[in-house]
């Protein structure tokens, strides 16, 4: 992922609202989220190339996703896939706050990133440039730095999250995806200097990019009601203007043994 907005018990029917946008090369081939077949517990997109995947969610709430932290200077070509530290969580057994003990110990590994990581009773976020953080009731954005950095579309990303949550259902669905495409391009003295050049960095800028080769791969909503109910949906555009595939899931979260 390169966008994550998200609501964490603010809301009255909902304990988690998040929006999220997938940014990737066009021709890295991934699958549409489902649940996996080799882990029937485990709803998410997937990675072909290497298996893991950015974002998803258990039948039991566990609950994560990855963003890079922009830093060409910083790159490791041989560095394990970032996906793996989601895919890793969800089919394991461990708990968020364990799990994120592991990940301290091997964020060497991989390339810098940020993970956002819970279950049925915390949610964490841990960046491999900061600390982890516990996070409290409130409304956060991540994208390709710290938590709620002061990006143009982290912070626009924060209003219209914010301007969203009086709705619900079907209403706060199509409200949220209508974010994720939101396309304004932040002014030249509002953007960041991630070490990428002022042309990419206007491309980076909007909540949903587009480029020839680069840009939002899929949209996903994910809501977590209080009444322990989960719907989510996938929206893939693959460089496409519309949406070409619409995966949507509704379930009831098991209790964990």
């Amino acid at each position: 992922m390169c966008l994550i907005l998200l609501a964490y018990n603010v809301h009255p029917s909902y304990r988690l609202i998040l929006a999220a946008n997938r940014d990737e090369f066009y021709e890295r081939p991934s699958l549409p989220a489902d649940f996996w077949k080799d882990q029937k517990n485990v709803l998410a997109g997937r990675d072909i190339k290497e298996g893991g995947t950015w974002l998803g969610i258990t039948k039991q709430g566990k609950f994560a996703a990855v963003t890079n932290y922009r830093d060409p200077s910083t790159f490791k070509s041989k560095a394990l896939s970032r996906g793996r530290l989601v895919s890793n969580y969800l089919a394991g057994k461990k708990n968020a706050d364990k799990y994120v003990e592991d990940v301290f110990s091997q964020a060497g590994n991989y390339n810098n990133f940020n993970l956002l990581i819970g279950d049925d009773n915390d949610l964490f976020v841990f960046s491999s440039c900061g600390e982890t953080k516990k996070l409290k009731a409130g409304i956060y954005g991540l994208s390709n730095h710290l938590l709620n950095s002061p990006w143009p579309k982290v912070s626009r990303g924060k209003r219209l999250l914010k301007a969203a949550l009086d709705k619900k259902g079907d209403e706060l669905e199509e409200t949220l995806f209508a974010m994720l495409v939101d396309r304004h391009i932040a002014s030249d003295s509002k953007l960041p200097a991630t070490g990428v050049g002022l042309e990419w960095e206007r491309i980076l800028s909007p909540i949903f990019i587009t480029s020839p080769v680069y840009g939002t791969r899929s949209s996903t909503v994910l809501l977590v009601g209080k009444n322990r109910r989960v719907r989510f949906v996938e929206r893939v555009f693959d460089s496409q203007k519309e949406p070409w595939i619409i995966s949507s899931f509704s379930f009831k979260l098991e209790r964990a043994d």
